[in-house]
C-alpha cells in the first residue's frame, strides 16, 4: 500500500511501529525499510512497546484479559498512532486489508481494519503479491509468510489453518474440499460482525 501511496502522491509517510515480537523489531523493521528505500518513502519509527506494556498492566487491575484480547491490543494501538499523526499533520490513512482477509474476517475490529481509504480491498491475496511483483517489490517482502507480528512465529495462514491460495480459489469460483469450505465459511460466518457498522436503535441514522 506504502508503494501506491507514493506513487499517487509524493507526500507519504510511513509508520514503522514494533512491539512484542521480534520479528517486529528485526525483520519486518528491515523489510519495512528496505521498501521505504527502494521507493523513496519517507518512515518514521514509533516503539508500540512501552505503551502497549503499560495498557496491558492496566487492564490486568481491571480485568482478566483472554489471550485473543491482549493480541488485539496492538493493532488497535497502532491505528491509534497512524490517526493523531493524520489528524496532526492533514493526512489520510490508508487501508491495507485485501479481499481474503475481509472475508475472513482476519483484521483487527477498530485495528487494522480502520482506514479513511483502501484501493486494494477488492483484491484477492494473491492478486496483491502479483501487483507486488508488477510493482518490482523488494524480495524480501514477496517471500516471506504473510504475518501480522503479533507474537513470534505467528503466520496468517497457520492461524487460520488454511492457506491465502485455498482461500482465494473460492472467491473467485474454483474447487475447494469439503473441510476447507467449511473452514472459510465458519470464520466468515463468525467475523460478520466485523463487517457491518455499529446497530443504531430504528436501523439508521
Amino acid at each position: 500500500m506504502g508503494i501506491l501511496c507514493k506513487l499517487a502522491w509524493d507526500n507519504t509517510v510511513g509508520l514503522i511501529m514494533p512491539c512484542r515480537s521480534q520479528r517486529s523489531y528485526q525483520q519486518d523493521r528491515m523489510d519495512a525499510a528496505e521498501v521505504a528505500k527502494a521507493f523513496n518513502i519517507e518512515t518514521r519509527v514509533v516503539d508500540l512497546q512501552p505503551p502497549l506494556s503499560a495498557l496491558e498492566a492496566a487492564l490486568g487491575i481491571v480485568t482478566s484479559p483472554t489471550e485473543s484480547a491482549l493480541v488485539n491490543v496492538a493493532p488497535r494501538l497502532r491505528m491509534t498512532v497512524l490517526y493523531a499523526v493524520a489528524a496532526s499533520e492533514n493526512r489520510l490513512v490508508a487501508g491495507t486489508g485485501n479481499r481474503s482477509e475481509t472475508y475472513m474476517g482476519y483484521f483487527t475490529k477498530w485495528g487494522d481494519g480502520a482506514c479513511d481509504f483502501n484501493p486494494i480491498a477488492d483484491l484477492t491475496a494473491t492478486e496483491v503479491y502479483q501487483f507486488l511483483r508488477f510493482l518490482e517489490a523488494p524480495a524480501a517482502i514477496l517471500d516471506k509468510e504473510p504475518s501480522a507480528g503479533l507474537y513470534d512465529g505467528q503466520t496468517d495462514e497457520g492461524e487460520m489453518g488454511i492457506s491465502y491460495g485455498c482461500i482465494d480459489t473460492f472467491l473467485l469460483g474454483g474447487s475447494v474440499t469439503e473441510e476447507e469450505r467449511d473452514i472459510m465459511e465458519r470464520y466468515h460466518r463468525t467475523s460478520e460482525h466485523k463487517r457491518r457498522m455499529p446497530l443504531v436503535y430504528g436501523g439508521r441514522l
